[in-house]
């Protein structure tokens, strides 16, 4: 390892703007099992589903239509 490191000529992280954020959120188990299962069907893991999934809602700007009884 060197002693000092020039970075005088370094780009910033064109991939900078596109890092994903940690958060907890609760989810009903029945959705995580959803999930789970179109993992195991896809082979893509559970977690990128729901973030491809919520990604496509920002996407196409869906809105929720919640009516309460």
């Amino acid at each position: 390892m060197k002693a000092e490191y020039d970075f005088s000529t370094a780009k910033k992280n064109p991939y900078a703007q596109k890092i994903k954020q940690q958060v907890t959120i609760n989810l009903d188990s029945s959705v995580i099992d959803y999930f789970k299962e179109m993992a195991a069907s896809s082979g893509v893991p559970y977690q990128t589903l729901i973030n491809l999934y919520l990604s496509d809602c920002v996407q196409n700007r869906r809105r929720l239509h919640i009516s309460w009884q």
